[in-house]
């Protein structure tokens, strides 16, 4: 995968994980997992895809 293995992958999350906080990892995973389900709801044709608006 783009030649990334266990070192560089772990390197982006403390990286990431510095910038967001270790507390909002399971929020950003969860956005990121949602945008990937509707990304490829979209790339097949269906006509629904989930829609959220962010809570504040």
């Amino acid at each position: 995968m783009f030649g990334f293995g266990l070192p560089e992958l772990s390197i982006i999350l403390v990286i990431v994980a510095l910038i967001f906080g270790v507390g909002r990892l399971p929020e950003l995973g969860g956005a990121l997992g949602k945008t990937i389900r509707n990304f490829r709801k979209a790339s097949e044709g269906k006509d629904e895809i989930e829609m959220k608006s962010r809570e504040a």
